[in-house]
């Protein structure tokens, strides 16, 4: 499994998690002023990246409430998924991301839904999410390329001459725009 792919999981369960506990705390969904609705980008940004007033701002949305302790433990985990892919050597990292699955597999709190779903996914998965650090390869470049057929695709749409759809694809996908507007 890709990183980027394992870490978006870890970010939509944080944000699952963040989403849930804004409704059992305020009663409904995040509006501006409400501690967690504050952080929602912030959450989702590596801890060694954050200012001091972001710090601050998480600091002060995990202390304002019993229940944010919930989104505090699953940001933990989020971080600790993230330092795993940016260890050293692809050896520590491979022992850190086994230590953190192994942990978040079960035994995680019923308070927990969202992490404990994240820990039996990503479980599923160990040996694929583990060979990353043995192979050292991504499936990023395809993915990437993939996405530029799908907004190849999402152009031809609409189109009934089939050669003005052949012109748009190789304007689109030759980079030929910079010459037509060069002239």
């Amino acid at each position: 499994m890709d990183p980027f792919h394992v870490v978006h999981l870890a970010a939509d369960k944080l944000t699952v998690c963040r989403q849930r506990i804004q409704q059992a705390t305020t009663g409904h969904r995040g509006r501006t002023g409400d501690p967690l609705y504050g952080i929602r980008r912030t959450l989702n940004t590596r801890a060694e990246l954050l200012t001091d007033k972001q710090k601050a701002r998480l600091f002060k949305a995990f202390t304002a409430h019993d229940a944010h302790v919930a989104v505090e433990i699953t940001y933990g985990v989020y971080q600790r998924l993230i330092a795993a892919y940016e260890a050293s050597g692809r050896r520590e990292g491979k022992i850190a991301m086994y230590k953190l699955l192994k942990s978040i597999r079960t035994g995680v709190p019923k308070e927990l839904p969202e992490l404990a779903q994240l820990g039996r996914s990503l479980w599923k998965r160990h040996r694929e999410i583990l060979a990353y650090f043995d192979v050292g390869a991504s499936n990023g470049p395809v993915e990437a390329i993939n996405g530029r057929l799908e907004q190849l695709r999402g152009i031809a749409l609409g189109f009934r001459n089939f050669k003005h759809y052949i012109l748009r694809s190789l304007i689109h996908s030759g980079r030929l725009q910079d010459r037509i507007n060069a002239l």
